[in-house]
């Protein structure tokens, strides 16, 4: 049974670290924005040499909506790491904090900050170039939920080695994501991809998200397919990170979390 107390207590502290945190603030606001201007103008460019009207959402779709796989991943294995570089994850875990309470705090904090991007990305986004998020309509809801269980599953599986293995491998923290960018058809269509990519991105849930998206743009249509698949290897991916993470967890206390200091 979770303690909700605790929970809110990490999610809290998280916020209260946020505050004395610039890294932290600019990964909120300052990249977001760097990125709608370098691909946005970037969008503007190629449409009109292509004369494509959907050049430009195209784009931007990729920098708006893989901020919400890159922000649900980022936080669980950031808030993570910052354990680690405090050398805090022994007192923590001394105290009557379970492992299963810690997870849904940074679910929540995670989740809070990802809205305030989102929504600040999205206002950034109309105001420069037009560009509605509501386009998609009630296709939205699922599309940001199947989204969030994406960078979710990412965030426990990086976590997992980061707890196990510790500092030595904290790129990863970084990298994590980009792992299944380039399956993910963020950008382009899966027919550009080779064969064989074209293949692994059908186990990528993601790559159902923004192909259905482009659907959405050209057709006014989504096929219930692509976000019935999305949603199921998503359950299946978010149930496996998590027991791995347990599982890593668990194994990294055996073996002492003092050494990770």
């Amino acid at each position: 049974m979770f303690n909700f107390n605790r929970v809110f207590a990490m999610v809290f502290r998280y916020t209260i670290y946020l505050r004395h945190s610039f890294d932290r603030l600019s990964d909120m606001f300052y990249w977001p924005i760097m990125d709608l201007f370098l691909w946005g103008l970037t969008g503007l460019y190629f449409a009109g040499l292509n004369k494509n009207p959907y050049g430009i959402d195209i784009i931007l779709n990729g920098v708006v909506f893989w901020l919400i796989v890159w922000r649900a991943q980022y936080e669980i294995s950031i808030n993570l790491l910052s354990e680690l570089w405090d050398k805090n994850m022994v007192n923590i875990f001394a105290s009557p904090l379970k492992v299963g309470e810690w997870i849904l705090s940074v679910i929540i904090f995670g989740l809070l900050k990802m809205i305030v991007s989102f929504i600040f990305v999205s206002i950034i986004s109309f105001a420069l170039y037009k560009y509605n998020i509501f386009l998609y309509g009630f296709y939205l809801i699922p599309i940001i939920i199947s989204l969030l269980l994406t960078g979710w599953t990412i965030g426990f599986i990086v976590s997992g080695f980061l707890i196990r293995y510790g500092q030595k491998i904290q790129t990863i923290a970084w990298a994590g994501g980009a792992i299944i960018a380039p399956l993910s058809a963020i950008y382009f269509p899966l027919s550009v991809l080779p064969y064989w990519a074209q293949k692994a991105a059908l186990i990528v849930p993601s790559s159902y998200i923004f192909e259905g998206m482009r659907q959405i743009l050209f057709t006014g249509n989504i096929s219930y397919d692509k976000l019935l698949i999305s949603f199921l290897l998503n359950f299946i991916y978010l149930s496996f990170s998590i027991m791995f993470f347990v599982f890593m967890f668990k194994k990294s206390r055996k073996l002492g979390l003092g050494r990770l200091i």
